[in-house]
């Protein structure tokens, strides 16, 4: 047995019931590798090997391991490398590292990254197991998450959006890419499309789920506020500040920070946020000590990218790096067919509220030079009036933001409260 592994007696223990567990084993020494996969292969889980993180990753597509255990230190490309990169598969493994113990630390950002676990070499037999029970038990878990996200797909609806049309499907398989991977995000569409619920989806299907979600409009914030919006500042920073506040990255720690309308933020902003992304920490105005940045960047804007670089909106190094993920959402008149679906959900759940049996909604066949503008409006009364005006709820349904539905109030002339019969 080789210095990496302590050997013990100790009694296999039950498989997933869905058939023999598949396991691969990455490390470069040819002894450390074959000696675990002995191991796990007697503990009735079926394993590949690969020596590189390149070999891992043509293994993870092809061979598509539930579990993968790694080393941290490989050649070319180091443990929390292959982790990013295994996490963007179109099914991602679970991940287990084995470190020394120099490299704890580093095992612990793992983690923060999505890693499910660490040992330190060398590993007790008995300790691998039981953490790899666990591993398996979290795959399993894993994907009946995902067969229940397939089916809420395939009935039209994906966390609080709505839509069965081949435009909002794409969507909804951009969503599940990005929720399983912790790489930025850029959600393109315009005013109304549905942004925020997007990135709230991302956010609620991903490791990050149990943290919080902040979010920042940057168009509403004024210059002068938005870097201690966003970083936070310590007492007597500048006049008027009489304590020390946290900003919107400390908020966000452990969770996803929802940057909105991001191209209008002031460019030299764009540079300090640029800076964060690139050196994972920040201060806080008068500051003087580094705090880690820990919160996934989920980025969206109602202007075209190309058009933002040229017009001097955007900086061209800040849009390469939160523009790892794209998610483009079609305006509801690119996809008319799913308004059908849209007021059958508003009936389904206005029934269930109200108790009642309303089985659909007047006929628009008397009204055929209806416009899109006219149906749009016709929509959103409709839905405030099945919710009695509660407009969380409508908004919720009619698959946009509550600032949405506002914006869409205004622009329609609807009032805000239930008008007198």
């Amino acid at each position: 047995m080789d210095d990496h592994l302590r050997a013990e007696r100790v009694s296999p223990r039950g498989r997933d019931q869905g058939g023999r567990p598949r396991l691969l084993v990455v490390d470069d020494e040819a002894d450390a590798r074959e000696g675990l996969a002995r191991i796990v292969a007697g503990w009735g889980y079926e394993v590949e090997t690969a020596a590189s993180a390149e070999a891992a990753l043509e293994l993870v597509d092809e061979y598509r391991p539930d579990v993968v255990i790694t080393d941290l230190v490989l050649p070319e490309m180091d443990g929390l490398k292959l982790l990013e990169r295994m996490r963007e598969a179109a099914r991602p493994p679970v991940v287990l590292l084995l470190t020394g113990h120099a490299s704890v630390e580093t095992a612990v950002e793992a983690m923060r990254r999505g890693a499910a676990d660490f040992l330190t070499k060398p590993v007790e037999v008995a300790q691998l197991q039981v953490r790899l029970e666990k591993a398996i038990a979290r795959a399993a878990l894993g994907r009946e998450v995902d067969l229940l996200l397939h089916q809420l797909r395939d009935s039209g609806r994906f966390g609080q959006l709505a839509g069965q049309s081949p435009a909002m499907q794409e969507v909804y398989r951009w969503i599940e890419l990005a929720a399983s991977s912790t790489a930025p995000v850029l959600i393109l569409g315009e005013s109304g499309t549905g942004k925020e619920l997007v990135a709230r989806t991302i956010h609620e299907h991903s490791s990050r789920a149990g943290g919080p979600f902040v979010t920042v409009n940057c168009a509403a914030i004024p210059e002068t506020l938005i870097e201690s919006e966003i970083f936070g500042h310590e007492r007597g920073a500048f006049t008027g500040a009489s304590e020390r506040r946290l900003g919107c990255f400390e908020l966000a720690c452990g969770g996803s920070l929802f940057l909105d309308e991001i191209a209008e933020m002031d460019v030299l902003m764009q540079a300090k946020l640029l800076r964060v992304l690139q050196g994972a920490s920040f201060r806080r105005l008068g500051g003087k000590s580094e705090i880690v940045a820990d919160a996934r960047i989920i980025a969206a804007t109602n202007r075209d990218p190309a058009e933002a670089l040229a017009s001097g909106k955007l900086r061209e190094d800040l849009l390469y790096r939160i523009n790892v993920f794209t998610i483009q959402l079609p305006p509801l008149r690119e996809r008319v067919d799913d308004i059908q679906h849209l007021v059958r959900l508003l009936i389904e759940e206005f029934n269930a509220r109200e108790n009642r049996s309303v089985k659909g909604p007047t006929p628009m066949e008397d009204a055929p030079v209806m416009s899109l503008r006219e149906m749009e409006r016709l929509l959103i009364v409709r839905a405030l009036d099945a919710f009695d005006y509660d407009k969380p709820r409508a908004a919720a349904t009619l698959g946009i933001s509550l600032k949405t539905l506002y914006n869409k109030l205004a622009k329609y002339g609807i009032p805000l409260a239930k008008p007198e019969r």
